[in-house]
């Protein structure tokens, strides 16, 4: 399954890598995360719930942030486990600043799925995993107008 886009935000694009670097942000903002645990330098424990149509799941994993270069870009690698499936995946993001004001954040990356999620179909994966990238993009807009008005 590949995954795509863009998403221009109103922050520099400093801010909105500080923002992406922070576990807790990232557990805020991220649908189904319950825990984002740093056990290691850019290395964290996850545990998440997801829900795809009829199926649903406890996932345990491991999240690598890799390939830093502040603040324009870096990756996540993902293993995702649990009795419904597994996933691995990676996720190459790029941070370019439009202006003072503003930066986006374009992303590519691949999952790799196996089990009963896999055969849930490639087409509602894809739009579930479409649906989970816009509540991220939607929340951490929301914290970021959260914190510009403290």
């Amino acid at each position: 399954m590949i995954v795509e886009g863009t998403h221009t935000f109103h922050v520099s694009a400093e801010q909105l890598w500080n923002y992406l670097m922070d576990p807790e942000v990232l557990a805020k903002i991220t649908p189904g995360v319950s825990q984002l645990e740093l056990v290691g330098e850019d290395q964290y424990k996850t545990v998440s719930k997801i829900k795809i149509g009829p199926v649903k799941g406890a996932f345990t994993g491991k999240l690598h942030v890799i390939d830093k270069d502040q603040p324009h870009s870096f990756a996540i690698q993902m293993e995702q486990l649990s009795k419904i499936g597994n996933a691995h995946a990676r996720v190459d993001m790029a941070i370019k600043t439009i202006d003072a004001q503003n930066a986006s954040l374009e992303f590519n990356g691949k999952a790799n799925l196996s089990g009963l999620i896999a055969r849930t179909g490639q087409r509602v994966l894809s739009g579930v995993a479409n649906v989970i990238i816009k509540e991220v993009f939607s929340s951490l807009e929301e914290h970021i107008e959260e914190q510009n008005i403290t």
